[in-house]
């Protein structure tokens, strides 16, 4: 009984490292809140997410993706990539160019969304994830391309 026992407890040891690492370095998924997407993504929306592309660095123009937000580390912001390091982005006739190791992020919804336009260039290191598909709701699965539409 003890031996079986000691297979229980290894085998959900196991089990929990396996999860943890999937969650840590593979991927998670995303509740959406507020309207800063709409109309991509609203309330409530879940989001696959994987986390390879951004250890990796591999993100590009038109992808979603999860923040940490930089005014607020214990808060995520969801957003889509609209520049990357070098692009020069113009909003009501300035020109900001982002800096070598930040993203630009804005929300679908630019009338109302706090994103760079507010915050400045995104490190990349407070990137979480990039969102692949919409999983939930049911009726509006959706699959994620990167091909940037203004």
């Amino acid at each position: 009984m003890l031996r079986n026992l000691s297979k229980y407890i290894l085998g959900s040891v196991e089990l929990a490292c396996v999860t943890y690492c999937m969650y840590k370095f593979v991927g998670d998924i995303a509740v959406c809140d507020g309207p800063s997407m709409e109309p991509t993504l609203y309330t409530n929306d879940v989001l696959l997410l994987e986390r390879i592309s951004i250890r990796l660095q591999r993100f590009e123009k038109g992808d979603i993706v999860v923040s940490k937000c930089p005014n607020n580390p214990k808060e995520n912001i969801c957003k889509r990539i609209v520049g990357l390091p070098g692009d020069k982005i113009t909003d009501n006739f300035t020109v900001t160019t982002v800096p070598y190791g930040h993203v630009w992020l804005e929300g679908d919804n630019r009338n109302n969304s706090t994103d760079s336009r507010v915050f400045g260039p995104i490190p990349q290191g407070l990137l979480q994830g990039r969102a692949l598909c919409k999983i939930l709701p049911l009726r509006d699965i959706t699959m994620f391309t990167t091909k940037y539409a203004t």
